[in-house]
């Protein structure tokens, strides 16, 4: 087992990796009490040899594996991605391509919904995986050998995987289908969201305009100091604080001291001031530039019937093409297609329109019906 913890040895093994075709990688991190992941390990495979990368280590550089995670020439193969490329995101402000993701390929190969990474390795390899270490202090050194071997399993076992994978979509030809997916994987958006619009992660509680911009202006405020602080934004204040907030627009000490969702003793920090300053502004926008409130479309009459035909129609085509419903259309895309049949949703374009939308349509206008035959669900057309 190579353990690399000198910059030296990366930028060697780096440059060995630049002449695959592509590698496998994953990481081990730790972010319960900080806003930002702290990476512990990196591990990368090749098809023939692997390594553990110590980024913890004193003195290393990780510039070499950021050109290799930058180099177009080399795919980039991970399980589940998102938290892997936001930290390479945070560090490097980039994102690894090109990239795959072989949860996504593996719901389109009909593994089912973000099928787990162990699981998927059983049912392609039959291999085991000891999960007993998977929960490790990544940043205690040293590491045993037991928890190292189990770090390293995410990436030799991950090669397999990716092979399979790979021979499937294209006996399929399904690749595209891959590649929309990882689009959305690849946009800089999906990591770093800007802070105004922070407020768009919490849930709609808020009825008046006034109500929901000091709501955009708390969660902005928490935002930033959560960043800045390098804290959970629930160290900060919670959710809940951000709807009472909100709904009571509080201007004083005294009247943060009368909210329940803050903890004792908060409007005494040296943080309420920053937080009483973001309300006071909010209060001070005029009428005519409050932010409208999202208001959700009244649906036309029958559309919870027409959606539960929708979501018996998914679910008969998701077997009959062996792909996970989950990549098809989800809930709120069978809602809205449902209410309005020129609906935005990616359900109604691409593959997705011609393996289930156009169905999906056709169901609605009674072109298409809905059977029980030989013990299924089936498809049936109409003249």
């Amino acid at each position: 087992m190579k353990i690399v913890t000198t910059t030296s040895e990366l930028a060697d093994v780096c440059s060995s990796f630049s002449q695959h075709d592509f590698v496998t990688v994953d990481t081990e991190f730790l972010r319960e009490t900080t806003f930002w992941p702290i990476l512990c390990l990196i591990q990368v495979a090749g098809p023939e040899d692997e390594v553990i990368i110590d980024p913890m280590a004193e003195g290393l550089d990780l510039k070499p594996f950021f050109q290799l995670m930058r180099d177009e020439s080399v795919v980039k193969v991970f399980h589940a991605a998102r938290q892997d490329v936001e930290i390479f995101y945070n560090l490097d402000g980039a994102i690894p391509k090109p990239l795959f993701d072989t949860q996504v390929a593996a719901m389109v190969c009909g593994y089912g919904d973000s099928i787990a990474y162990n699981q998927l390795v059983d049912r392609i390899s039959g291999a085991h995986i000891d999960k007993s270490s998977r929960f490790t202090d990544w940043s205690h050194r040293p590491l045993t050998e037991k928890q190292l071997n189990y770090a390293l399993a995410d990436v030799t076992h991950l090669r397999d995987v990716y092979h399979k994978l790979q021979s499937q979509l294209k006996a399929n030809d399904r690749h595209s289908w891959v590649d929309e997916e990882m689009g959305i994987l690849t946009n800089a958006e999906t990591y770093d969201l800007p802070v105004e619009k922070a407020w768009t992660r919490l849930k709609m509680r808020v009825r008046k305009p006034r109500d929901l911009a000091v709501m955009q202006a708390i969660a902005k405020w928490r935002e930033e100091e959560a960043r800045g602080r390098n804290v959970p934004r629930g160290r900060v204040i919670k959710d809940d604080a951000i709807y009472e907030i909100a709904q009571q627009h509080p201007t004083n000490e005294q009247a943060l001291a009368r909210l329940r969702a803050l903890p004792r003793g908060f409007e005494k920090s040296r943080h309420a001031e920053g937080l009483l300053e973001a309300v006071l502004a909010a209060l001070e926008i005029d009428d005519a530039d409050l932010p409208e409130v999202p208001r959700p479309a009244r649906s036309p009459e029958g559309t919870v019937a027409a959606t539960e035909m929708l979501k018996v129609l998914l679910k008969v085509v998701a077997e009959q093409h062996g792909v996970a419903s989950k990549v098809i259309a989800t809930v709120d895309d069978l809602e809205k297609i449902a209410a309005d049949d020129n609906a935005n949703v990616p359900a109604l374009s691409g593959w997705r329109m011609k393996l289930f939308g156009e169905q999906a349509l056709e169901l609605k206008r009674g072109e298409i019906a809905l059977g029980f035959e030989n013990k299924k669900i089936q498809v049936i057309e109409l003249e």
